[in-house]
């Protein structure tokens, strides 16, 4: 336990770069630098969301632990990553803290970065929310007829597609558009495998 009675674990580091061309050597030596072990890393390919170390780091983080990240542009590929990420972690107990930045959940009064991102998040969703919503609602304004209509409409996916490409879940989605997550996911695969297609 610390002077302020939290639990103290270990630091655990985490660094990844989005092309070929970065180096992570310069990060991780500064996660070593910094007492975090181990280290995770993922290099990140073109568009690619998957990142199995990250996936790793936050199996192993227990409450009490701390990811170190050697800014927080290496944590997540966008604020809404990042914000999703931190949400996760605060609410884990798990503490957080940059190299290069002044953000450390450790210190004094730092617990409110957490709040703040807990706040961004809700936003976000809200946000998302009302996009679909708003969507939905001009295109019924709209009225289209004819035949027995679509579930999944052009607006709703080109909404799904806009929900997705933030990192809304599958659940997320269906729940705002109302329909089915099957539903969203075959439109999705349908779009994807056309916009392939007109391309070759």
């Amino acid at each position: 336990m610390d002077m302020e009675g939290r639990a103290v674990g270990i630091t655990i580091g985490y660094s990844c770069v989005s092309t070929q061309d970065d180096d992570l050597n310069s990060p991780i030596d500064a996660l070593k630098a910094a007492g975090a072990d181990p280290i995770f890393s993922d290099k990140l390919i073109g568009r690619s969301a998957d990142r199995p170390g990250l996936t790793d780091a936050k199996t192993l983080l227990s409450a009490g632990d701390t990811l170190l990240v050697y800014s927080t542009d290496r944590l997540g590929g966008s604020i809404t990553d990042v914000v999703t990420i931190m949400t996760e972690l605060g609410e884990r107990g798990v503490e957080f803290k940059s190299l290069t930045e002044p953000f450390d959940t450790t210190a004094p009064g730092g617990e409110l970065f957490f709040h703040l991102c807990a706040a961004l998040a809700q936003m976000n969703r809200r946000i998302i929310s009302d996009r679909a919503r708003a969507g939905l609602a001009a295109a019924k304004e709209r009225g289209r007829r004819g035949g027995r209509p679509t579930v999944m409409t052009p607006e709703r996916i080109k909404l799904a597609q806009s929900m997705r490409a933030e990192r809304a879940t599958w659940e997320a989605i269906a729940t705002a558009l109302g329909v089915g997550v099957s539903s969203v996911r075959r439109a999705l695969d349908h779009a994807e495998l056309t916009t392939a297609r007109n391309k070759a």
